[in-house]
């Protein structure tokens, strides 16, 4: 499967050759998803009770796998919205190595859940993907915890822009978080003009900066 890619931690990302990128950072897909989206966004949060995560970008389901078990480590409800316009097969999805690199099982229940209904992966975890562009995404759920993972700005620059931050925005609950791996300015100006307070925080590996966003 020649679009696998084993990063510099052992875990597995994937090359998108419509976007000319690869789903996640090159110096450790695992550490790169804890660093951000679990340690800088989730665990925080699930520390006050139980939390609604909306996440842009399902991808490989390295997130959403890791935010099941540090669910199911507190004992409190994620309930965990996902969107993905380009969903990787269930073939490609069986390949990748979440469960040798994390010491956990059951990588694959998230896969197979189906789209466009919700899905109670464990008893503190539920999951609804759909299939769906964040344009046209629509809901009437408010989150706790955005996980921003879109394809690089250079290649996706419509989902960077202060109008997808201001829909993002409107669902966010106040004191809501989103986190994100891109620290560009153009990122941090359309995050505060829709309505966040922008902190710059160390990134994970040799990336300097990641961003948390704190909705007003």
């Amino acid at each position: 499967m020649e679009r696998f890619i084993i990063t510099e931690d052992g875990s597995h990302s994937l090359f998108s050759a419509q976007f000319k990128q690869q789903y996640h950072s090159l110096q450790g897909a695992l550490n790169e998803s804890e660093h951000i989206y679990i340690n800088l966004g989730l665990r925080p949060a699930l520390e006050n009770g139980p939390v609604s995560v909306f996440e842009m970008g399902f991808g490989t389901g390295l997130n959403a796998f890791l935010a099941w078990k540090l669910a199911d480590q507190f004992q409190k409800q994620v309930v965990y919205t996902s969107v993905e316009a380009y969903p990787v097969s269930l073939l490609e999805a069986s390949h990748l190595n979440y469960e040798e690199a994390t010491g956990e099982k059951g990588f694959m229940q998230l896969h197979n859940a189906p789209w466009s209904k919700e899905a109670a992966i464990s008893p503190y975890f539920n999951l609804r993907k759909e299939v769906t562009t964040l344009q046209d995404f629509t809901t009437d759920r408010f989150f706790d915890v955005v996980f921003y993972d879109a394809f690089d700005p250079q290649a996706q620059p419509e989902l960077w822009t202060e109008e997808i931050f201001a829909k993002i925005a409107a669902q966010t609950r106040p004191g809501g978080v989103l986190v994100t791996y891109s620290s560009k300015g153009i990122v941090k100006r359309a995050l505060t003009a829709a309505g966040f307070a922008v902190e710059r925080h160390k990134g994970p590996g040799r990336k300097a900066h990641v961003l948390k966003a704190i909705k007003l």
